[in-house]
């Protein structure tokens, strides 16, 4: 009997549920692990979306005879000087209309309901509408939620200065150790790799690198490029807000499929209050600004890089943004991309295993 398949995989599953029993009872051992994970989570990620971005930087310097160390400090200084210069320029018009925005939610929403009151006495409005009366209340209400849950984010920005203080004092020395260490992370981790799959984790980690690589740098790229688009269109028609409306599309850029439409939305809600000619222009501006950076800008830096189907994409997206909020949804896609290179590696060698075993 213990030779028997369905005995073997049957005390298998109840070994796992115990051990998933046992470490759900002792779980107040893993809270500071926990607390340790969610402070450095942050930070972590943000040194590792630069790390890629600048890596092929580096590489360059490196071709050219500087010192690593000389490369990675001329580096920092290139960034301090971009980031006075977001300062000076850039931040105090974006400061004002975070704090014009958060000001004027009330007229705003007042606006929005005149607008849609304006549409209920249209005739065209009586040719579509079903009879029911609180059609247009219940739009309102979800609008006007919508934008009071946008103005509270908004607010804070303010709040979370401390917590960007964290952040800003962390990831310049844990990108400072990535980019002067570069390439040795993969061979400390191939050190805990029994020999005879060695080989196969080097390919592994070549794999996960290549792959995270393209995706993180051309995310990065195009997403400005993208609000860089949004902000001359956005003037051009002089719709209110332009550079917190293109900033906010441009962050919710690197959520695949999601982040388009989620960033079209405020643009298109800040447009209605205005007028509804302004909402066709905001949705030409939204839709000339996505079709350049998703069919010309973004195969052009990353190619193919995104193996992965339009339905796994969507259910990843939104299971991440249950559990983990916007900051799932940033970093479902290259948490899955490595699991799946090195799921399917793992597959790959024992299915070869097997194979060889039963020829055999």
């Amino acid at each position: 009997m213990p030779q028997n398949t369905f005995f073997k995989t049957s005390l298998g599953i109840i070994m796992v549920l115990t051990i998933v029993y046992l470490l759900h009872k002792i779980s107040f051992v893993f809270n500071p692990l926990v607390t340790l994970i969610s402070i450095l989570i942050v930070p972590v990620s943000v040194s590792g979306f630069l790390y890629y971005l600048l890596r092929p930087i580096i590489r360059i310097l490196d071709r050219r005879g500087l010192h690593r160390i000389v490369s990675v400090l001329l580096i920092y200084l290139v960034i301090g000087l971009l980031l006075t210069l977001f300062f000076v320029v850039v931040w105090p018009p974006l400061r004002n209309q975070i704090q014009q925005f958060i000001d004027n939610v009330p007229s705003l929403i007042n606006g929005l309901t005149l607008q849609m009151n304006e549409i209920q006495k249209s005739k065209y409005f009586a040719l579509i509408n079903t009879g029911n009366s609180e059609l247009t209340n219940r739009i309102t209400e979800y609008t006007n939620q919508l934008l009071q849950m946008i103005s509270g984010y908004l607010s804070h920005i303010f709040s979370f200065l401390s917590g960007f203080f964290v952040v800003v004092g962390t990831v310049p020395i844990v990108l400072y150790y990535m980019l002067k260490e570069d390439g040795k992370l993969s061979e400390m981790v191939l050190r805990f790799i029994p020999s005879k799959f060695r080989n196969d984790g080097k390919d592994v980690t070549e794999e996960i690198d290549n792959a995270l690589s393209g995706f993180i740098a051309g995310r990065i790229i195009s997403s400005f490029l993208l609000g860089v688009m949004s902000l001359i269109g956005f003037q051009i028609i002089g719709l209110p807000y332009p550079l917190l409306l293109a900033s906010i599309g441009a962050i919710f850029n690197f959520i695949p499929y999601f982040g388009p439409l989620l960033g079209a939305i405020p643009c298109v809600i800040v447009a209605f209050t205005e007028s509804p000619s302004m909402v066709v222009w905001v949705i030409v501006v939204v839709f000339v600004a996505q079709q350049i950076e998703g069919n010309l800008i973004a195969p052009y830096i990353y190619g193919k890089t995104i193996n992965i189907h339009p339905l796994t994409t969507v259910v990843l997206i939104l299971i991440a943004g249950e559990v983990g909020g916007i900051l799932g949804m940033l970093l479902a896609i290259p948490l899955y991309m490595m699991a799946k290179i090195i799921v399917i590696r793992i597959y790959r060698i024992f299915l070869a295993k097997r194979v060889e075993d039963f020829v055999d």
